[in-house]
C-alpha cells in the first residue's frame, strides 16, 4: 500500500511500522490515522507474528497535529461524534491486534501519543522517553484513553495522570506497570527484534488464541464504556472551555477559563 505518515517493513516474521512524522514530532493527523488503522489492517492479514510500532526522529508521537487543531473549533455536533468514532477505532484496533504489539517509544509520547504507547502489548522506552495525558489542559476530555488506562493501573493512579495532566518520565512509568522495560537509545530497536524473536519461539496458535482470550474478556466492559466516552469527547468540544483552550494553545497564552 502506499502510506505516506508511516513506513511499513516485514523482515522475518516482524512487522515494523514507523511513524514518520519526524518534521512534526510525529504529530496525529487524520491522514496519519487512516495510514496508521490501513496499516494495522494490512499487518493483521500477513504472515507477520509480531508488530512492531515505534517513531521516526527525537519523537514517538507528540499528540495532535497543530493543523488538526484549528479545524475542530469549526466542526458539526455529528462531525466531532465521527471523529471521536475514528479515534475509538484506533486506539481499539491496536488495543485488540490479533498479533503480539511492542511499542518501542524512543522519545516523548504526549497524549494520543500516550495512548498509542501503553495500548501495545509490550512497550519499551529510552530514559529519555515523556508521557503525559494533557487533554484537560487544553479543554479536552481524556474520555477515550482514560477507558484503557483504568484497566491498566488503579483508579487513584488514574486520576492523578488524568486531572493533573502532568508529564511523567519512563522512570515513574515502569513503577506503574505502564512501560515494561527501559532501553538505551542505540540499543531500542534491537532489543524490541530480541523480545519479538523470544516471542515467535512460540506457537502463532497459542499466541492468537491468547490475544483472542484476552481480547474477549475485556470486550463487553469496553463496548458499554467507550460508548459513554464517545459522547463525552464529542460534548466537551461544543464548550467554550474548549474553544480557549485550542485558542490558547495555539496562539501560546495562557488560557482564561469560563468554566462553561
Amino acid at each position: 500500500m502506499d502510506y505516506k505518515t508511516i513506513q511499513l517493513v516485514y523482515d522475518s516474521g516482524v512487522a515494523t511500522i514507523t511513524l514518520n512524522r519526524p518534521d512534526k514530532r510525529n504529530a496525529i493527523s487524520f491522514e496519519l490515522i487512516d495510514d496508521l488503522l490501513r496499516g494495522l489492517d494490512e499487518v493483521a492479514k500477513s504472515d507477520a507474528l509480531v508488530i512492531i510500532l515505534t517513531g521516526a526522529g527525537k519523537a514517538f508521537c507528540s499528540g495532535m497535529d497543530l493543523e488538526n487543531l484549528k479545524t475542530l473549533l469549526g466542526r458539526t455536533p455529528e462531525q466531532n461524534l465521527q471523529d471521536s468514532r475514528t479515534m475509538v477505532r484506533l486506539f481499539r484496533s491496536l488495543y485488540e491486534f490479533p498479533k503480539v504489539t511492542i511499542a518501542a517509544v524512543n522519545g516523548a509520547a504526549i497524549a494520543g501519543g500516550t495512548g498509542l504507547a501503553l495500548m501495545c502489548d509490550f512497550t519499551l522506552a529510552v530514559p529519555e522517553a515523556k508521557f503525559g495525558y494533557t487533554e484537560v489542559r487544553i479543554g479536552f476530555v481524556p474520555a477515550i484513553v482514560s477507558t484503557f488506562l483504568l484497566r491498566q493501573v488503579g483508579e487513584k493512579q488514574a486520576r492523578d495522570l488524568l486531572l493533573t495532566a502532568r508529564i511523567f518520565g519512563a522512570e515513574e512509568a515502569v513503577r506503574m506497570g505502564l512501560v515494561s522495560e527501559i532501553v538505551g537509545p542505540d540499543k531500542l530497536m534491537p532489543r524490541a527484534r530480541e523480545l519479538a524473536a523470544l516471542l515467535m519461539e512460540n506457537s502463532p496458535a497459542s499466541l492468537r488464541a491468547t490475544k483472542q482470550l484476552l481480547t474477549d474478556h475485556a470486550r463487553t466492559e469496553l463496548d458499554s464504556q467507550i460508548e459513554a466516552a464517545l459522547h463525552a469527547n464529542a460534548a466537551i468540544r461544543a464548550t467554550a472551555d474548549f474553544r480557549e483552550g485550542i485558542s490558547s494553545f495555539l496562539e501560546k497564552r495562557k488560557p482564561v477559563w469560563k468554566g462553561e
